[in-house]
């Protein structure tokens, strides 16, 4: 009998293992190695086809490095504006579509339409929109006469961030009201019928009803939005590409653009693989505190 036990035990288990092994080895090849491959050029100068030993050059190098510490600081504005503003829009977006109002299906469709579409396709669409001329929204404050003169929002640093962050709100919403709709289904009808029956009116209702009971999810969704946010540089590099002035400069872009740069004597992908490094790290230490602290939030409540 024990014997069987094993034997089940042990099926299941390869089982299971065999459903894991194509995400495992995704993981693998996609995520973990070339992690560990950019850890070879750490003490190199390379550029992609010759390579020179520096030692520690470019270690020391991160700390006098004044326009990577903007970059660090830009990415938390814009992850901080963007954040602020995508989390309650998500949510209040599918709190609204989960009342079973006719042709929710089709506004969740449409809401989610950005998710599908390539980050730099609409990219390109938002940059004719943000034009400074003969683009969409100037044209239209013109005609309303609220401006007089056309605006650069993609070229004048108090409004290049505004506008890659509105762009960032636009492409990813979607994605993370669809999240908080799945979780919100999960919530019994019978629990707002009681809160009904009892007198509770909408806001009552949503903060001592909806919002605890998809506290698990709203979790899980900030994290994935806090660490999306710290990494996005896709918008940015067609928008703006870090500029006016590196106002919109992010760390990841900087990195992007020492790997990848405009031609082979500008690679500095030794140094490059130095603040990967650097910026995996600083992500991972803000996804931490992220989770320490819901979890003390989880045990006074």
């Amino acid at each position: 009998m024990k014997e069987s036990k094993g034997k089940k035990l042990k099926k299941d288990k390869f089982t299971v293992f065999l459903m894991l092994a194509p995400a495992l080895f995704l993981l693998i090849v996609v995520s973990i190695y070339p992690f560990c491959w950019i850890f070879q050029y750490i003490t190199y100068d390379y550029n992609g086809f010759t390579k020179y030993f520096v030692g520690f050059d470019n270690i020391k190098r991160v700390f006098y490095d004044t326009l990577y510490w903007q970059s660090v600081l830009h990415t938390f504005e814009y992850a901080f504006w963007k954040l602020i503003v995508i989390m309650p829009l998500s949510l209040i977006t599918a709190v609204m579509l989960n009342q079973k109002l006719k042709a929710s299906s089709l506004f969740r469709g449409i809401f989610f339409l950005p998710t599908v579409i390539s980050s730099a396709v609409y990219c390109l669409i938002f940059y004719f929109i943000f034009a400074a001329y003969n683009g969409v929204l100037n044209g239209f404050l013109k005609y309303f006469g609220i401006i007089n003169a056309p605006i650069d929002w993609l070229g004048g640093s108090s409004t290049a961030m505004i506008s890659v962050v509105i762009v960032a709100i636009w492409g990813g919403f979607g994605n993370y009201m669809i999240l908080f709709s799945s979780g919100l289904t999960s919530i019994s009808e019978d629990v707002y019928e009681s809160a009904k029956i009892d007198g509770a009116n909408g806001f009552q209702t949503f903060f001592k009803i909806t919002l605890p009971l998809i506290g698990p999810v709203l979790k899980v969704v900030l994290m994935l939005a806090i660490t999306t946010a710290l990494k996005d540089y896709q918008s940015i590099m067609v928008l703006t590409g870090g500029g006016p002035n590196n106002r919109t400069q992010v760390m990841f872009l900087y990195i992007y653009q020492l790997c990848f740069g405009n031609g082979a004597s500008n690679l500095q992908i030794g140094y490059g693989a130095v603040l990967s490094i650097v910026s995996a790290f600083i992500v991972g230490v803000i996804t931490l505190i992220y989770l320490k602290v819901s979890k003390k939030l989880d045990d006074v409540y």
